[in-house]
């Protein structure tokens, strides 16, 4: 598969860059256990988008250094993938930066892009719920992403 720009892979300091999506493939990844054993590993809740969660809280902390060589032959498109059989992806997605932003554990710098993409996919998660008639669904999206930046800049005051 001929990854297209979005997807081109960044290496060292991938936090920011990680917010908008999951960055990391797992099946190429070598990772001490102390750090799985600090950060967490893949939380089972969620069906689709571990892989984003685990990797956030990973590059939070830490960089994450890539060897530019392509290694892996990743394929994708296929019928049964599972990001074709779970809809509404992105509320895990945001669940992921909520949990994060909520934790405390962000600088303030990290808070501040972690607040600007949870504004961005709540947004389009929101709409998508009125859309679809959701309107309590929908409003909670909307909200969500103030009444987490008011929390979160307690922290640096």
């Amino acid at each position: 598969m001929n990854p297209m720009k979005k997807h081109f892979k960044p290496s060292g300091e991938i936090f920011e860059a990680s917010l908008k999506l999951c960055l990391v493939s797992p099946s190429a990844v070598v990772v001490k256990r102390t750090v799985l054993e600090e950060v967490g590993v893949f939380d089972e809740n969620f069906p689709v988008c571990e892989d984003y969660d685990l990797w956030l809280r990973i590059s939070r902390k830490y960089p994450v250094w890539l060897i530019p060589d392509p290694l892996v032959i990743k394929e994708g498109g296929a019928p049964d993938q599972l990001s074709r059989s779970i809809e509404g992806m992105d509320r895990y997605r945001i669940t992921a930066i909520a949990r994060l932003i909520d934790s405390g554990c962000l600088s303030q710098r990290q808070t501040e892009a972690a607040l600007k993409e949870l504004r961005f996919k709540c947004r389009v998660y929101g709409k998508g719920c009125l859309r679809r008639g959701k309107q309590k669904e929908g409003q909670y999206y909307f909200s969500l992403p103030d009444s987490l930046a008011e929390k979160a800049f307690s922290y640096y005051e």
